[in-house]
């Protein structure tokens, strides 16, 4: 069996836990936090003192019905002040799916939360206001979108009841966006018209609309395809720690455990342990107690080996017709996370997957201006917020992949060695270099390419 191979036990197992991860993104007040509340609400998700409590909030706020935006902002100055700070993470599940939500705020000084709350997530609904249409912002979370690679966008059009529910307001923004997201390589667009204050298209279909035949929000969510089948990556399994019980039942037990970061590892396969590059042949597989043959991402088990290797936490077990090769060079996409700036020459940690080295940032090539994609050579720093690239050398090599494979394997963060403040989030290899390469063919066809495009 080839390791591109799925059996029908792996198969069977992925479709029997279906769990969608999302994020919301938009401008300020576009109706993030009303739509995620509505989808709450209507979807039966909503505890009853959950509800009791936004209906207090908005009596105590003059509103005459329940503001369901209040059912994701939970800090209090979100809730005095009417927007959203921090990334609010939600749960909930429909008979067909799980979910696991993320609404982002929609200021332009939280861009980092949005990259926060979408690295991890398989879809990003992005909402405009049909009386806006598409703004700066707007453009700047679809760049966010594509740099982190989400597979699929949602562009949720919202209050089309304050535009009469006209089909050519919608109709025109979906076509802006649409041929936007597609010069930046955002593999997929779904447009949806809504009202997420009355409901309109977000669980239950509009009466107001009959011109759309789409699906709901809720409907596209629970059927958008997004279980990858691991079989077609290449395995990786970084270790996080090393099982000695030395007991009288298990004297010569070694084991090492860990969540399968991509692929599927087999018992009998032959794999490569990184960075040091010694070989053994994989003699068992530990799952909750059981043994297994096989196990798959994102499975946390324990491996063991036929050879007795020095393996410790942070080393990575591949199979050794699909290594990587380890570098102390990097040169990555980064956005900018701290509000202490950034600069050539420091010092930090670098994490990726369970190791951290030291490692010292060469120089900062570039930084991206998100208003109109264009690059700024030679920064000097990056600030809160910023995107740009970097190259940064390691103290230790490193088995990193280019992070248009492996989303998982390809990040990394930078980190302040005196107190442990993350800085700096970062995805290997050129992350933007597809998207800036359709960015320009776009402009050629539109009549010319600037020269001044983020060639990153």
């Amino acid at each position: 069996m080839t390791a591109s191979e799925t059996t029908p036990a792996v198969a069977d197992a992925l479709a029997a836990t279906s769990l969608l991860r999302f994020a919301t993104a938009g401008s300020v007040d576009d109706g993030k936090s009303t739509l995620v509340g509505r989808l709450l609400h209507d979807s039966k998700s909503v505890l009853s003192d959950q509800l009791e409590a936004v209906e207090r909030a908005s009596l105590g706020r003059g509103q005459d019905a329940p503001d369901l935006a209040l059912l994701t902002d939970g800090l209090r100055a979100e809730r005095e002040q009417g927007i959203t700070i921090d990334v609010a993470y939600r749960y909930f599940a429909t008979p067909k799916r799980r979910f696991i939500l993320a609404d982002t705020p929609g200021h332009v000084q939280y861009t980092r939360n949005m990259v926060t709350g979408a690295s991890t997530a398989e879809l990003a609904v992005v909402l405009v206001d049909a009386r806006n249409g598409v703004v700066e912002q707007t453009r700047r979370h679809a760049a966010v979108a594509a740099l982190l690679r989400v597979p699929h966008v949602v562009l949720a059009v919202n209050k089309m009841d304050l535009v009469d529910y006209e089909e050519a307001v919608f109709a025109r923004i979906a076509r802006e966006f649409t041929e936007y997201a597609a010069s930046l390589g955002v593999p997929e667009v779904t447009a949806v018209p809504i009202s997420a204050l009355v409901g309109d298209n977000v669980v239950t279909p509009s009466a107001h609309m009959d011109w759309y035949g789409g699906p709901t929000v809720l409907e596209h969510l629970e059927t958008v395809a997004v279980t990858d089948d691991p079989g077609e990556d290449p395995a990786r399994f970084p270790v996080q720690y090393v099982i000695r019980p030395q007991t009288a039942e298990h004297p010569d037990y070694r084991g090492y455990a860990g969540q399968v970061a991509s692929g599927v590892l087999r018992v009998g396969q032959e794999v490569t342990v990184l960075p040091s590059g010694r070989t053994s042949v994989i003699a068992g597989i530990d799952a909750l107690g059981q043994s297994v043959d096989e196990a798959w991402a994102p499975q946390s088990v324990t491996v063991l080996l036929e050879d007795e290797l020095d393996i410790s936490r942070g080393d990575m077990i591949v199979p050794v017709d699909a290594a990587v090769r380890p570098t102390q060079d990097l040169t990555a996409t980064v956005c900018h996370l701290s509000d202490s700036p950034l600069r050539p020459g420091a010092r930090v940690l670098l994490k990726h997957t369970t190791r951290t080295v030291k490692a010292i940032v060469k120089e900062i090539p570039s930084r991206l201006t998100l208003d109109d994609l264009s690059q700024h050579p030679e920064p000097g720093a990056l600030e809160a917020n910023d995107i740009g690239r970097v190259v940064v050398r390691t103290a230790e090599p490193l088995p990193v992949d280019h992070y248009t494979d492996s989303r998982r394997t390809g990040s990394f963060l930078l980190i302040d060695p005196s107190d442990g403040t993350t800085l700096t989030a970062g995805m290997a290899g050129r992350a933007f270099a597809d998207a800036a390469q359709g960015a320009r063919e776009a402009a050629d066809e539109a009549g010319g390419a600037d020269d001044d495009g983020w060639d990153f």
